[in-house]
């Protein structure tokens, strides 16, 4: 077995790991700001970069797991910037508060937005991961596959057969859809490997839950609302869903918050806390942690500032950020999804409670929360990995910030690179980039403050009761099939442990392959649409 690296002092990071990671991140990044703009989705570069490191630092020879794993967590960082930029930038070009290339005259504020929201990540993820990962167990699907195809991959034998077949298959599936157009989009969505995969991994539970969301609002809300008279028209339905499902989105931000609060005030002088747990609370809160905390907080801040915003908004988008990435850290590991874009407007209207910003700021704070939130998700699955696999999560969130830095150079580059190569944003230009439309739609108001309220009230005690409704929240908000897919492979995985409870290791393996199959080639026929 080969010795792990040890870079700077830092146990498992190694200078090859860092510089094939700042390389995968530019190109991963580039892609994803195409794809997301292009096609109005972003599919988890996880698997693939993991694929790509393990493949790179094994031809090198002599590397571990580990180094494997720290390598792909810096690939993957820009990704999710790009999509937080993608998802919400361009609506300053839909809403014509912007035109042309614009390059020259707001470069440097879309930059400091980006960086001051992974900036901000990084700082939340550091001292949530102990909850999230360790001490709640949250599943983080995407963060599970990954370590599987790691450790299967390096083993090889009967469980490598099991993922690399059931990856291949996925692609073939995918390429047929995406790259052909032979399977229609919504047959293929219920049959998505991904979204059945992800479903599996998480468990019945999450999915019956994300299910009923999903009932609901297509099945209960839209259809028989304004039959049975509770609403004046369709498009009143439609809006009170919408404005319930972000408020229990909302409401389960504000459990967190409170579950924090409840915990500090339960403090034991008599409990002894475990020997792993002592250690964790010194990793995240030792004296020069906090020092670095600070500092790189006063950063953000500034960045903030750079990009236009007043004080006052700046500092609501500080606190914002921290609430949003922490009900990201919380979707991402229970469903593997992360609306970053709904967590933007989330925070925007709140904002607007207290502060009036005009249209420019608003959009910089939805990008500011939506490129927090992205870049959150994609660390925690990350630290999931690295729970699994037994990565030291210094090296990975050193890994994680070289790998943001570049991201978010070459994401806002490609962002007006890509514009001015359509010459517009829209579906006639070539660039659909719904997100942003959607965002557009909604940095005006949220809907009937009641039901938001009501929502809000219900998502943080039920949060509290411990159930899973931020779950319930996006079910309302996504398409009916992502939750009929989801449901289904929860479903499966229900009746295959009741047959055969030990098949559920190669089950999990088999589902990861399914899951990394469809995301592997996704971002590959990303990277082919984005050269070609």
């Amino acid at each position: 077995m080969s010795k792990e690296p040890c870079f700077a002092g830092v146990s498992q990071l190694s200078l090859r790991s860092i510089i094939f990671g700042a390389i995968g991140s530019a190109i991963i990044t580039a892609s994803s700001i195409y794809v997301a703009m292009r096609m109005s989705a972003l599919p988890w570069p996880t698997i693939f970069v993991a694929i790509l490191s393990m493949a790179v630092l094994k031809g090198l020879g002599n590397t571990t797991l580990n180094e494997i794993n720290v390598t792909q967590t810096a690939m993957s960082a820009g990704s999710m910037v790009a999509g937080g930029i993608a998802f919400t930038i361009p609506g300053l070009w839909i809403t014509g508060t912007w035109h042309g290339d614009a390059f020259a005259e707001h470069f440097w504020e879309v930059f400091a937005v980006a960086m001051s929201g992974m900036i901000l990540g990084s700082i939340l993820t550091w001292y949530v991961r102990y909850r999230f990962v360790i001490k709640e167990k949250l599943p983080y699907p995407i963060g599970q596959a990954a370590a599987e195809a790691i450790i299967v991959g390096d083993a090889g034998g009967k469980k490598s057969f099991n993922l690399f077949g059931s990856m291949f298959l996925a692609s073939i599936f995918t390429f047929l859809r995406d790259g052909l157009g032979m399977i229609p989009a919504a047959f293929g969505t219920i049959l998505s490997p991904l979204a059945i995969s992800t479903g599996y991994i998480i468990g019945l539970l999450y999915t019956s839950v994300w299910f009923l969301g999903g009932v609901l609002s297509y099945w209960i809300i839209i259809p028989l609302g304004p039959t049975f008279g509770w609403f004046p028209s369709a498009d009143a339905a439609v809006s009170f869903k919408t404005t319930a499902g972000i408020g229990l989105m909302v409401g389960t931000g504000v459990g967190i918050l409170l579950s924090y609060v409840i915990s500090a005030l339960k403090k034991s002088s008599t409990a002894k806390a475990e020997h792993s747990a002592k250690n964790e609370t010194k990793l995240c809160y030792s004296s020069k942690t906090k020092i670095f905390s600070w500092i790189a907080l006063l950063i953000a801040f500034g960045l903030t500032m750079i990009a236009g915003l007043d004080p006052i908004p700046s500092c609501l988008l500080i606190l914002g950020i921290f609430m949003a990435s922490a009900m990201a850290s919380t979707i991402t590991g229970e469903t593997g999804i992360n609306p970053m874009e709904i967590f933007g407007i989330i925070i925007l209207l709140a904002i607007r409670l207290f502060v009036k910003v005009d249209t420019t700021q608003a959009f910089f704070i939805a990008a500011g929360v939506a490129i927090a939130c992205g870049y959150t998700g994609d660390l925690m699955n990350d630290y999931k990995t690295g729970e699994i696999l037994g990565t030291n999560p210094v090296a990975q969130l050193i890994s994680q910030i070289t790998g943001g830095i570049i991201g978010t150079v070459v994401a806002t580059v490609s962002l007006f690179a890509v514009i001015r190569q359509f010459g517009g944003v829209g579906a006639d230009f070539g660039l659909p980039a719904a997100q942003a439309f959607a965002v557009s739609h909604m940095v005006n108001g949220i809907g009937d403050p009641v039901v938001f309220g009501g929502g809000l009230l219900l998502g943080a005690t039920l949060y509290l009761l411990k159930v899973p409704v931020m779950t319930l929240g996006i079910g309302m908000l996504l398409p009916f099939e992502f939750s009929i897919a989801a449901f289904l492979g929860g479903f499966i995985r229900f009746g295959i442990n009741r047959i055969n409870p030990n098949y559920d290791e190669t089950g999990t393996i088999t589902a990861s392959g399914f899951l990394g199959g469809e995301g592997l080639t996704g971002v590959i026929l990303a990277i082919f649409k984005a050269f070609t």
